[in-house]
């Protein structure tokens, strides 16, 4: 009976002084015999466990033999691969459920079964979270296993083991579990991505457990697990990949719809975390293509996306997509978007890693023809006042952008046909110069006065230092014989490429060496020659000599 269970005790005897002397391939020898030892006996228990149910004693046994010294660091791994083929005969045989009208004795026996099935349950987990990475993926896949047993034969657990059961325990293991990135990844490819009831539940319980605040790490592991379930069903999808036969079953499971509410509110309570700044950027870049496609109701973005567009700096450029998806898809109202979107034009942004993002961003928000030509005139001149600070990897995308924005917005021409004829007034300007209209302080573009201004800016480029920056500033003062510049050809640049094709490459040989000194001098700080030259005075110094005080 239950009550008659004794504990074996393990003894430990002391290391004796003789023991110490036995060379290492006999203790190798003797480790390996008590290993075949313990298996043998784990063997016996298990096949006695099936053969009489007065052998259910035994199970205790394999559970002590499993906890060790109760650290689980090195768990016996045999004993917990026997004790799940016993749990999974004990459950597919009904002994784990209570029978109607079960006598008293009965019910002692299957309620001491189910605590010894919890009790290695929670042995399962703890070996996921604290022990060696190979003792982990044995505990998952033994954990799963029985899931499956209790899903399939327990009445009343096919969801429930799933919602607030076991399940739950398995997922925070995994989340929590010490080193456990081989044991998350083991996780993703073997249960999550494969099963669609493996991928439903887990949705739910990152919904539940990203409800309470969290640390970062966890955050960051969540948003990896949800990240790795890619897998946007489409309205007519048939769910038929699934880890419980039981879950063919469940009509919600087999809804698109429903499917993709679980996923939503676990984007949901994830994004309404206390989010770290790297996450946060984390989170905007995969949310067109990661994120938003899971979404129902896409607006419940809204918020999220707004206050990150206010950040300001690189947040605001990562929100920048998956705003003007809303707006363009869900019809947001967002008054103040090209007033913000102007706003982020600084210095910053033309030094930045995200500047080639923000440029096909900004060239798809200003392709609309229909835009004010002020607006479109002052993204122009910021863009061209900026110029003249930037780096020539970001001034030769800058040019043809601008090219592009007077093909498709010819009222904006004037700023470049704007000259001034009256030689008096031409005198006058080269004398004093004038002011320019454009008030780069205003933080509305209708009101910057842009399209009263011109282009100087760009016809200063064309004095660049750097060949390349100077020739295709020169396209703004040719005719516009091009229909547009494919900008993807010039957003790759970088300095260092740049230079390495005037230098590195060999591709342009040069046509004559330049001359760098006619002749080579043989001294320059000095009056006198050194020795090892003739020691011969020569000429009385040189200017450059004459500038530094050696004292």
């Amino acid at each position: 009976m239950p009550s008659a269970i004794d504990k074996p005790v393990i003894s430990k005897k002391r290391k004796s002084s003789k023991e110490s002397s036995v060379p290492s391939s006999k203790r190798r020898a003797v480790a390996e015999n008590d290993s075949a030892d313990s298996m043998v006996e784990i063997q016996q228990l298990e096949e006695q466990i099936s053969e009489s149910r007065k052998h259910y004693n035994n199970i205790a046994t394999l559970i002590s033999m499993l906890s060790g010294d109760g650290s689980l660091v090195n768990p016996n791994l045999a004993a917990a691969v026997s004790l799940c083929r016993v749990f999974s005969r004990l459950i597919a045989g009904g002994n784990l459920t209570e029978p109607e009208r079960a006598a008293e004795n009965e019910k002692i026996v299957v309620a001491w079964l189910k605590e010894r099935c919890r009790e290695y349950q929670r042995l399962l987990e703890s070996i996921m979270r604290v022990s060696d990475a190979s003792s982990q993926l044995t505990a998952l896949t033994l954990a799963m296993r029985l899931l499956n047993e209790r899903a399939t034969h327990i009445p009343g657990d096919e969801t429930q083991a799933w919602i607030s059961g076991f399940f739950r325990n398995i997922f925070e293991a995994v989340v929590e579990a010490r080193d456990g990135q081989t044991l998350r990844s083991e996780f993703l490819e073997k249960f999550l991505k494969p099963h669609e009831d493996v991928t439903y539940y887990t949705f739910m319980q990152v919904a539940d457990y990203a409800s309470t605040a969290r640390s970062t790490e966890i955050l960051e592991t969540l948003v990896t697990i949800l990240q790795a379930c890619d897998n946007v069903p489409s309205a007519d999808h048939k769910f038929n990949t699934f880890y419980t036969k039981t879950s063919k079953e469940n009509k919600k499971l087999k809804s698109v719809n429903v499917y993709k509410k679980r996923a939503q509110d676990a984007w949901l309570t994830v994004i309404q975390n206390n989010l770290s700044a790297p996450l946060r950027k984390t989170l905007l870049r995969i949310m067109v293509h990661h994120i938003e496609p899971w979404f129902i109701r896409p607006e419940f973005l809204m918020d999220f996306l707004t206050d990150s567009y206010n950040v300001g700096g690189a947040t605001s450029l990562l929100a920048l997509s998956g705003l003007f998806y809303l707006i363009q898809e869900k019809n947001l109202d967002y008054p103040q978007f090209y007033p913000k979107l102007y706003s982020l034009l600084d210095a910053d942004l033309l030094h930045s890693k995200h500047r080639s993002r923000f440029f096909r961003l900004l060239n798809t928000f200003l392709a609309s023809t229909h835009l004010p030509a002020t607006l479109v005139a002052s993204f122009i001149k910021r863009l061209s006042r900026l110029a003249l600070n930037a780096p020539p990897a970001a001034i030769v995308a800058i040019v043809p952008f601008i090219y592009n924005l007077f093909k498709s917005h010819p009222t904006c021409t004037f700023m470049l046909h704007r000259v001034i004829r009256d030689p008096e007034t031409k005198d006058e300007l080269e004398k004093e110069g004038m002011d320019d209209p454009f008030d780069p302080g205003e933080s509305d573009p209708d009101r910057t006065g842009a399209i009263e201004s011109s282009l100087w800016e760009i016809e200063t480029l064309q004095s660049h230092y750097h060949p390349n920056v100077a020739s295709i500033a020169g396209i703004i003062s040719e005719q516009f014989t091009k229909q547009s510049y494919n900008l993807e050809d010039f957003l790759d640049y970088t300095y260092q490429g740049m230079l390495q094709a005037e230098l590195g490459t060999g591709e342009k040989p040069l046509r004559k060496i330049p001359v760098v000194e006619y002749q080579i001098p043989k001294r320059i700080f000095t009056d006198r020659l050194l020795e090892e030259d003739g020691g011969v005075d020569s000429a009385p110094g040189s200017l450059l000599r004459s500038l530094w005080d050696f004292a």
